[in-house]
């Protein structure tokens, strides 16, 4: 019902900035928000980010000022602008989609996930 593909990742050195992209393709009734999680080697899958439908946003506190969640909904597109690099940052970086299907059920969608590594 929903696939989400992330782009933009890659290596960059600490103080850099990096912009992930995640196109969504949907067949659902609704999608209520959207958001960016990550995962360091060894450790649980964190927030970064979210955007609801009326656009809310909601930041990690490790994240805020640095980057910034946004959505182009006529390119069913949500971006990650992530600036002021640390090495704390590298990790896998998912998308998630939080949607409502035709028959008035909530589900989660994930992405597969695109690494960041940030160098000192």
């Amino acid at each position: 019902q929903v696939q989400l593909v992330e782009s933009g990742g890659g290596l960059v050195q600490a103080g850099g900035s990096l912009t992930l992209s995640c196109a969504a393709s949907t067949s659902v009734l609704r999608i209520n928000a959207m958001g960016w999680y990550r995962q360091a080697p060894g450790k649980q899958r964190d927030l970064v980010a979210t955007i609801t439908s009326t656009d809310s946003t909601n930041y990690a506190d490790s994240v805020k000022g640095r980057f910034t969640i946004s959505r182009d909904s006529a390119k069913n597109t949500l971006y990650l602008q992530m600036t002021s690099l640390k090495p704390e940052d590298t990790a896998v970086y998912f998308c998630k989609a939080d949607v409502t299907t035709y028959r008035g059920a909530r589900s989660g969608f994930w992405g597969q996930g695109i690494q960041v590594t940030v160098s000192s």
